[in-house]
């Protein structure tokens, strides 16, 4: 894989992102590594949000944070975070302002208005249209000069919801750093190390097969349908969700159906994890269960990466990234009887079926899933807009 030529941004051009806070997930992953490419490629990359816990690595990457209260949702709080925003644009003369989500998007959208900034969005998720307004609400995430969707799966969905031209908007995947989640970083003594590590931490039974699940703790990730499927396996396998609160309502409830099904000492809450290729590294089995459709799924190529035996629901961004039966397995969503089956198939590969597999599924994710790309591609957004 040869390296990704970063466009060239207009000198100083200064490009400001707009989230509601920095602590954890794809839309403020994708922020960070926008702030460190923006940097990279001549620009000033300013970042503005109430904080969290990733604010030393925007600094880090060589971005500058701004805290604000963006996390309000009330029309008094967007009105004003629109002042606010304007008011920055024009102190520190930028040219462009990237909203990625709903609230600060309609802040972002006011201020961009307001001092003349162009003025993009990445459509992050297949957001819900559960009440009456809520699909004007979205709408924001549609009104980008160039609206960038993270999946062909989103594109569809915009195209289908909203009066969008089609030329204003660009399919950009997510991707993932091929250095950091690199099997063959974890195979020597260092790698094994912070395995044994991690392993030691969870609390895991030596020697058992270990299927992981990671992401949030939400109710319609999966974790229910996970627990109901490892019942259904022989009594080997562990389970293991990476991810939320272990002392959360929803983790006492499925801590209960663990129960209930007699799995509980089978299965584990490891909360956050700092070292997910470590944490990838000592799955045997990587599963996404989601009941309703990912928009991309960055665990799922993330898993890939590592060379991981994968299976994922067939619906969403999946579909995108898992060649069934050659880097994968796509199962029907919320069906712990055919989760389990793949479960099954997939802890029975031998060495070399299970090598032939993750190597094939490296090569597809570096050849299309990659930061480098992503960031890329989100660059030669900006430089259209400022050329």
């Amino acid at each position: 894989m040869s390296a990704q030529p970063f466009p060239p941004l207009p000198a100083g051009a200064v490009i400001l992102q707009v989230l509601p806070a920095l602590n954890t997930g794809g839309v403020e992953r994708g922020t960070l590594e926008m702030a460190a490419a923006i940097t990279k490629a001549g620009g000033v990359a300013l970042v503005a949000s109430a904080g969290g816990r990733l604010v030393p690595a925007i600094e880090a990457a060589g971005g500058h944070h701004i805290t604000l209260p963006l996390t309000g949702k009330s029309p008094y709080a967007i009105w004003r975070n629109a002042a606010r925003l304007a008011e920055i644009a024009t102190r520190e003369r930028v040219a462009l302002i990237h909203a990625r989500s709903r609230a600060p998007g309609w802040s972002a959208w006011l201020a961009a208005s307001r001092v003349a900034s162009r003025f993009v969005t990445t459509y992050h998720g297949a957001y819900a249209e559960n009440f009456p307004g809520k699909r004007a609400y979205n709408s924001v995430m549609a009104r980008g000069e160039r609206v960038i969707a993270i999946s062909d799966f989103i594109a569809a969905r915009i195209l289908d919801r909203y009066p969008i031209e089609p030329w204003r908007l660009r399919v950009i995947p997510r991707g993932v750093d091929p250095a950091l989640f690199d099997p063959a970083a974890l195979a020597g003594a260092s790698g094994l190390a912070r395995q044994r590590h991690l392993a030691e931490a969870w609390g895991l039974p030596a020697g058992r097969p270990v299927i992981l699940l990671p992401g949030r703790l939400s109710s319609w990730k999966g974790h229910a349908v996970a627990i109901a499927a490892l019942a259904r396996l022989p009594p080997d396998p562990v389970l293991v969700f990476a991810g939320g609160d272990p002392r959360s309502r929803l983790a006492r409830a499925l801590r209960e159906a663990a129960r209930r099904l007699g799995v509980e000492p089978r299965v584990f809450f490891a909360g956050d994890c700092a070292d997910m290729p470590a944490a990838y590294a000592l799955a045997d089995v990587v599963i996404n269960a989601s009941t309703r459709p990912e928009a991309f799924g960055r665990t799922v190529i993330e898993a890939q990466a590592m060379a991981r035996p994968v299976i994922a629901s067939d619906h969403g961004g999946a579909i995108e990234t898992i060649r069934p039966g050659e880097t994968g397995w796509r199962v029907a969503p919320d069906d712990p009887a055919a989760l389990a089956a793949a479960m099954a198939v997939a802890l029975a590969l031998d060495p070399a079926a299970r090598a032939a597999q993750g190597g094939r599924a490296r090569a597809a994710i570096l050849e299309r899933f990659t930061t480098a790309a992503m960031q890329a591609a989100t660059l030669g957004v900006y430089a259209e807009l400022l050329r």
